[in-house]
């Protein structure tokens, strides 16, 4: 059983006797009823998508799905129709995905990384991708540091090789390597 809490992108669970899958954390909000966790969940039988907000403390069965350990091998088109293919390293099989089956996956991975990506598939069908905590990705543009902005938990937009927007601590420049986590996109250091 998952708890609200324990859902990130990439979870498979049974709401309303529907096999959802999380495709996109779309943040949370408190009021007097409670947290409300809101997020875009794709429907593994219909493929429709739609956005969800679950309470706190709610309670999911976990949905059956098998993985193959897999290696992106390339990425056929632009934007987001883009496909995903990707091969298993033993059988050699290809597996494709759409830019919206990865949801929020598809910034943190390129073909030219070497970490190994575990893809899901519900009844045989590939529907989404896990991916390792931690990724290292380079800063293509961010305003530059400025010399003192060593400390302190002020941040700023870096745009990353991948195309997607985190935030990062003052002192990272254009060009940097760093570790991103991929639960929630945050910063974690510079890459060793």
């Amino acid at each position: 059983m998952y708890t609200t809490a324990q859902i990130k992108v990439g979870t498979a669970f049974m709401y309303n006797n529907a096999p959802l899958i999380v495709q996109k954390m779309l943040g949370q909000r408190s009021g007097r009823a409670g947290m409300v966790t809101n997020l875009r969940v794709k429907n593994l039988v219909t493929g429709s998508t739609m956005d969800l907000g679950l309470d706190a403390g709610e309670k999911f069965d976990e949905v059956d799905l098998q993985t193959h350990t897999t290696k992106l091998s390339y990425i056929d088109g632009e934007g987001d129709s883009a496909t995903y293919v990707f091969m298993d390293q033993e059988t050699y099989d290809q597996f494709e995905l759409s830019k919206s089956d990865l949801g929020d996956n598809a910034g943190y991975i390129t073909p030219e990384d070497e970490a190994d990506v575990e893809i899901t598939f519900y009844e045989g069908k590939p529907v989404g991708i896990v991916l390792p905590v931690n990724v290292v990705r380079t800063v293509t543009y961010c305003e530059p540091g400025v010399k003192g902005d060593t400390s302190g938990k002020a941040t700023k937009p870096a745009t990353l090789d991948t195309g997607i927007e985190v935030k990062v601590p003052l002192f990272i420049n254009t060009d940097e390597r760093i570790v991103i986590d991929t639960r929630d996109g945050s910063f974690v250091e510079r890459a060793k």
